[in-house]
């Protein structure tokens, strides 16, 4: 009789859980996606008044003091970005609802301008700023507040980029490489699935890429497969390097943030008339869609890291995403271009691969991959990603996130990723 009694209240317990998280995740789906809806709709519009107008551009260095300006009237200096998204979940620090509307912001001003960003790392921002406020209000304790925040982000994530698949596995994999926090399986997933719809049904549709010419799965073109898999784990690395490199030299030789953001903003305006090119200003979207056509210009890989660098490090708000899938997708077509297999192919394996290599996300990766472009490539996929997660090392975007297992040995490591 008690064992009744027993699974009697475990089942009670257990149904109401679910349900508690079923209606939680559902209004963090229409909050989130409805504010991201919003956010992705204004980048749209800056992004097509900026292509119109391109002496924008000149104007840079006032959105970057506008920028600075605001952060330092909500006394909010020592901006952390999507590293504070992850130190709250860790329970760290706390993720103040202020971020929201700055980081909203910030990011219009700078796709606006011409910055070189993305809009993913934002959107995270974004979504984990307003998932943590409505566990404050619903009075949600510490622990299921982490579970709020990570709902957010993948909220969000779904809504920007229209990936709802990848978007529930990303904010439980990106936190803490080797563990994923299983209790937020179901708000993650009823999130980012809600708000992804509100998305869609607002006009916000997912980017969807065809793959030109994919080879038979055959040793030789897997060999090559694996080459660039090895060269995306060493672009990755730089990638990384050249982000928190450019951001220590800023920190340590122009203290003054007005100093640093008109200095960078200098350099990209003389940058982009010496080019004569704007390629490098916002997210790069078009530039991606015509890597994978088969067409790229070689050295603009490069080109992009030191853009999204001066931009980012400088003090300006996006996400290194976009920017990584841009890397990504340029150097694989110039690579497949060089040892003859698809272009289009090697564009596609190499944008999942350097963004699992600056992300150490494997699965969100694959789920990535397969949401973008389908399953006929699935075996370059999983040997390209599988390997750029390997050689990539403990690098990362975010030097808040903790790589719990070793990824080379069954080994308890616990360390930060290394910048």
């Amino acid at each position: 009789m008690e064992m009744v009694k027993f699974y009697e209240r475990r089942i009670r317990r257990n149904i109401l859980l679910f349900f508690k998280w079923c209606i939680f995740s559902t209004i963090v789906g229409l909050v989130v996606g409805g504010f991201s809806t919003l956010f992705a709709y204004c980048l749209r519009q800056v992004t097509d008044f900026r292509t119109e107008h391109p002496w924008m551009l000149y104007l840079l260095p006032l959105a970057g003091v506008v920028i600075v300006f605001l952060y330092g009237i909500f006394q909010y200096k020592n901006d952390k970005g999507t590293n504070m998204v992850l130190s709250t979940i860790h329970a760290e620090t706390e993720l103040p609802f202020k971020m929201a509307p700055l980081i909203f912001i910030s990011t219009i001003l700078t796709h606006l301008f011409g910055g070189s960003a993305g809009r993913e790392g934002a959107a995270l921002q974004l979504g984990g700023s307003i998932g943590n406020q409505l566990g404050r209000w619903f009075r949600f304790d510490e622990k299921d507040r982490r579970i709020v925040v990570m709902c957010g982000m993948s909220a969000a994530f779904a809504a920007i980029f229209g990936t709802p698949v990848a978007a529930s596995i990303f904010a439980m994999e990106v936190v803490s490489v080797g563990v994923m926090y299983y209790a937020a399986l179901v708000p993650c997933v009823f999130s980012s699935l809600i708000a992804s719809k509100v998305a869609t049904d607002m006009g916000i549709n997912p980017e969807l890429f065809t793959i030109l010419h994919i080879p038979e799965f055959h040793l030789v073109p897997s060999i090559k497969i694996i080459l660039l898999a090895l060269c995306c784990a060493a672009l990755s690395v730089l990638f990384c390097m050249a982000l928190h490199g450019l951001g220590d030299i800023y920190r340590l030789k122009l203290k003054n943030p007005y100093i640093r953001i008109i200095f960078s903003s200098c350099l990209i305006i003389l940058l982009t008339v010496l080019l004569q090119t704007t390629d490098y200003m916002g997210a790069g979207v078009p530039v991606i869609e015509e890597a994978i056509k088969g067409k790229v210009k070689p050295g603009a890989f490069l080109l992009k890291i030191l853009f999204t660098a001066l931009t980012l490090e400088a003090g300006f708000k996006g996400g290194e995403i976009v920017p990584s899938f841009f890397v990504g997708a340029t150097f694989g077509c110039f690579f497949g271009q060089l040892l003859g297999i698809s272009p289009s192919l090697c564009a596609a394996v190499a944008m999942v691969a350097v963004f699992c290599g600056v992300t150490n996300c494997p699965i969100t990766s694959m789920l990535i991959a397969f949401e973008l472009f389908g399953y006929e490539a699935v075996p370059y996929f999983l040997i390209a990603i599988s390997v750029s997660y390997l050689m990539s090392g403990y690098y990362g975007l975010y030097h808040d996130q903790t790589i719990v297992y070793s990824k080379y040995k069954t080994e308890y490591i616990n360390r930060k990723a290394q910048e």
